[in-house]
């Protein structure tokens, strides 16, 4: 042994000697199965990534009004929303700056100030410290504002109504990071008719004995799970020939790890089938102007829509058709956070969408069939829950880690099938005509390991 690599042994941590060993497995499209259920990563995940990255908090439409905030998370530490009285948003720590109780603590509300319940520290919804109890007698004078106001995420943008921060100052501007190809993705999503979209209610929350990035890989593009995990769907009857879907479905992977994959509608189904069924649902493509899409968009939108995606780290997208039991099926939008909780447990936080032109019992059908699908009951979620948690279970697996456990995501290695990117794609990013080859999981976890490296401590090995 060398001194240079004795020193480098010396110096590594059990975290990066881990990341070692999945740079090395990656190179033979092989994944430790340890990083979905680590509790050093998982540490070293809330500081390098969910610090240090633009993460998405709420949409501006839970927050219309002056003086009404919400309760999120950033990684593992609460944050609150809020809307001050000139319309500005920001993102605050819940965290007394005096003994670090919360102060903030309900779900979602509207008020000027929050008071902390253990010694009555006052903070307006800007986070500004404006009142210490028994001031004069306990302090002398006031508390300088400057020193000791709630912490504020530095950095903090919207994009279609969608609101992200960043705890960290040195990142690119949300337009930067969106951009490659998510932003292109996002507006061809939200914005197929004026006015774009609104959240139809409060998040669903509930927990799932899985890894944050287990759902966020599943939901970037893994559709060969379909015919297997979800047959039980065809067997009632709700849909139809779910073993092609892989046949079906292309991807769509963009820089900073932001992967969607679409269905071919109208070639799978028939031509009505645009906009992702909502061509075959009255009351819906009257009301969409695509006149602001370029053609590349403008084909995607109605012929191979996305289906699902991420936006990494942990925000993802789904919209498909939904049977319903009272009438035509519907097509339902929900995004969804995989928000972390501890190593192999995530909280899941579902939001379901509708269209501002919708009224409300339209609104209400789309909301029911979202659910229906994808609630904590939904029909595929509780497959899909279910299974994520064997992925966990194995990574944990006393076992599993003495033989070094790795996943196979070598599909496609000798496929017959035309894996290579679409040579006629003009838009952004990478297209390929197949969901075969596990392509948009890699994408993701290619930015899941290059932000865990880019973010490590100085002085730690590579």
């Amino acid at each position: 042994m060398t001194s240079g690599e004795y020193r480098s042994e010396a110096f590594a941590t059990p975290v990066d000697a881990l990341l070692d060993r999945v740079e090395q497995s990656m190179r033979n499209d092989l994944v430790p199965a340890e990083i979905f259920n680590n509790e050093e990563l998982f540490r070293a995940e809330m500081e390098r990534v969910f610090t240090r990255v633009w993460v998405f908090v709420a949409h501006e439409s839970e927050i219309p009004g002056a003086g009404d905030f919400v309760q999120r998370r950033i990684g593992v530490d609460p944050v609150i929303v809020t809307r001050d009285g000139e319309g500005d948003i920001h993102v605050l720590s819940n965290y007394c700056r005096h003994r670090g109780s919360q102060v903030c603590q309900t779900d979602s509300g509207n008020s000027r100030f929050f008071t902390c319940p253990y010694h009555g520290w006052t903070y307006a919804n800007d986070g500004r410290l404006i009142g210490t109890p028994m001031m004069q007698r306990a302090y002398g004078e006031p508390l300088d504002p400057n020193l000791w106001s709630l912490k504020k995420a530095p950095k903090v943008q919207s994009y279609n109504g969608f609101v992200f921060a960043s705890l960290s100052d040195d990142v690119p501007p949300l337009e930067e990071w969106l951009s490659g190809g998510a932003s292109w993705m996002l507006d061809l999503i939200l914005n197929l008719a004026p006015g774009g979209m609104r959240v139809a209610g409060p998040p669903e929350r509930y927990i799932v004995h899985g890894d944050w990035k287990t759902a966020a890989e599943n939901f970037a593009g893994d559709v060969y799970h379909l015919p297997t995990l979800h047959f039980s769907i065809q067997e009632v009857e709700l849909i139809q020939s779910i073993q092609f879907t892989c046949d079906i479905s292309g991807t769509y992977e963009f820089a900073n790890g932001h992967t969607f994959i679409g269905h071919h509608w109208t070639e799978a189904i028939g031509p009505f089938f645009t906009y992702g069924g909502y061509g075959a649902v009255p009351g819906y493509v009257e009301n969409f102007d695509l006149s602001g899409y370029d053609e590349t968009q403008k084909w995607v939108a109605e012929h191979m829509p996305p289906t699902v995606g991420t936006i990494f780290p942990n925000l993802s997208f789904i919209r498909i058709f939904s049977p319903l039991p009272d009438g035509p099926p519907g097509v339902f939008t929900s995004f969804r956070q995989w928000q972390p909780i501890a190593p192999g447990k995530i909280e899941l936080w579902n939001w379901q969408f509708v269209w501002n032109f919708q009224d409300e019992e339209s609104a209400r059908r789309d909301y029911v069939g979202g659910q229906y699908c994808f609630g904590s009951a939904g029909l595929f979620e509780q497959d899909d829950t279910v299974a994520w948690e064997g992925v966990q279970r194995a990574a944990a697996s006393p076992w599993m880690r003495k033989e070094g456990l790795e996943f196979n995501y070598q599909q496609g290695q000798k496929s017959p099938l035309d894996l290579r990117p679409d040579p006629d794609w003009k838009g952004p990013g990478v297209h390929r005509k197949t969901t075969y080859g596990e392509y948009p999981q890699f994408n993701f976890l290619r930015q899941w390991l290059a932000t865990m490296r880019e973010n490590a401590p100085k002085g730690t090995s590579r």
